[in-house]
């Protein structure tokens, strides 16, 4: 698709849309490279290459039109608001960005629950120098062996500060065990091949990017100055999140061994159904495996726990839809859970517009080595995210901090944190779970399970913007 589209009198070309925003690529592998502009002429003219299609010594761009055949890579960038300073974009047109971006994301750091071990002040390097990044780059591809080759390509033009390698996991899994991207937004006016047959709400073009209306009653956020550089554009919050996952099975561990002794467990799992949990688990196995399902919202194999609440394997003669369901308040999903928070549908909240006005476009694969729950060990294990929006303010930093770390959305929720990803510590922590006769069980001492390890906020141009990027002259 490369015609132009009407979408509320607003011009729509899905060709000058970076191609990672508006659909995912499922590759095996990415490679992000933190860069640091130190030569400007090198970076404008790697850009004008690279925007014009690539050469045999530039990758190219990769736009958000569907390819004809798969090809061997997949590219492109994210500028800080340092590398917009570095490449030759002026004070006043830097004041037109969100604050959110200008200060960066270590200056946002108490807002997105960094603080702890996850503070800035920790970051490994390139992250504990924030305003030396530059731009990230992202090499995709399926083949390992493809990565430095064209990571010497990006180099060449660019001072490397540092490198992560991500990969997806088998069963499309996280470290906790989850299979994950099971719920992305869809868009108007865009095909996406991966999401034929996905039953979800359409969203407006304004929810990921600037210059389209969006949910809140059809405002469109501000657009960047110049206009050529801000239209079209997106914003994203690039996150590298360490995962325990060892700590985490050691809690449902400890779970599992403290409800077996409750007296309302019976409410939880009834006696003999265990196996409607998983095969050959005993009771504190099948234990183990509600907990973590209503600390997620959906059990580990990605049945929404909305619409199968007893059981991992629903009936097969009545097929459960893994995207078209919907929160009530007689949800046997509880509403601290990570699911509920990030995504309440259209459950009840406190913000009753914004049950939708806070979507987010989820790109991410894991980092490090394998985890066997059997076998744990001490290594560094996470996922490098992508949270990607319209408006980091309105977008991100209302999910990090109203819904995930305050729970502002549901009186029954606030003052907790999310069980997963929130910002827990064991001595005021806490989660209700959900039980069969309406009544809950508190669980307490929640460790926090994921820790930042550095990040970035990121403007994603337009490939009529990096054009623009490359022709300014000083």
């Amino acid at each position: 698709m490369t015609a132009d589209v009407r979408t509320d009198e607003v011009e729509f070309n899905v060709g000058n849309i970076q191609g990672n925003i508006l659909r995912g690529y499922r590759r095996n592998f990415v490679r992000y490279l933190m860069l640091e502009v130190t030569d400007r002429s090198a970076a404008r003219r790697f850009l004008a290459d690279s925007v014009a299609g690539g050469t045999s010594n530039v990758p190219g761009i990769t736009s958000a039109v569907i390819w004809k055949q798969r090809p061997t890579y997949c590219f492109n960038i994210g500028v800080t608001c340092d590398g917009l300073a570095a490449l030759g974009i002026t004070q006043d047109q830097l004041a037109t960005f969100p604050t959110e971006f200008t200060q960066g994301m270590a200056r946002r750091a108490m807002k997105l629950g960094d603080f702890g071990d996850s503070a800035p002040e920790n970051w490994p390097a390139p992250f504990d120098q924030p305003e030396r990044v530059h731009v990230v780059a992202a090499i995709y591809t399926d083949a390992q062996q493809d990565l430095d080759a064209l990571q010497d390509q990006v180099v060449a033009s660019f001072n490397l500060l540092g490198v992560r390698n991500g990969r997806n996991l088998a069963g499309n899994k996280v470290f906790f065990g989850y299979v994950d991207s099971i719920s992305q937004p869809r868009f108007n006016h865009v095909h996406d091949p991966d999401q034929i047959g996905v039953d979800e709400p359409i969203d407006p073009l304004g929810t990921a990017l600037l210059g389209y209306p969006t949910r809140y009653e059809r405002v469109r956020f501000r657009i960047p100055e110049p206009q050529e550089l801000g239209r079209d554009g997106s914003f994203n919050a690039f996150r590298v999140l360490a995962q325990d996952a060892a700590g985490f099975e050691s809690y449902l561990d400890r779970a599992a061994t403290e409800l077996l002794a409750h007296p309302d467990v019976d409410q939880l799992l009834t006696p003999g159904e265990e196996w409607r949990i998983g095969e050959d688990l005993d009771r504190h196995g099948a234990l183990r495996e509600i907990v973590a399902a209503q600390m997620c919202g959906r059990w580990r194999n990605g049945m929404p726990v909305a619409s199968s609440p007893d059981a991992q394997q629903p009936d097969p003669d009545n097929p459960v839809s893994l995207t078209n369901f919907d929160y009530d308040r007689m949800s046997r999903c509880p509403a601290g859970s990570h699911m509920r928070r990030v995504n309440p549908r259209g459950g009840p909240i406190v913000q009753r517009i914004a049950n939708y006005t806070r979507r987010l476009v989820r790109r991410g694969m894991s980092y490090g080595p394998d985890f066997d729950p059997a076998n744990p060990d001490d290594e560094e294990r996470g996922l490098l995210g992508n949270f990607i929006g319209a408006n980091l303010g309105a977008q991100f930093e209302a999910v990090m901090c109203d819904w995930l770390n305050l729970g502002l959305q549901n009186p029954d929720v606030t003052g907790s944190n999310d069980p997963l990803i929130g910002a827990n510590t064991p001595e005021t922590s806490w989660f209700d779970l959900s039980l069969k006769n309406g009544g809950t069980i508190r669980l307490r001492g929640f460790p926090r399970f994921v820790t930042t390890r550095g990040g970035a906020y990121l403007f994603l141009p337009s490939l009529p913007a990096i054009r623009h990027l490359s022709e300014l002259t000083d």
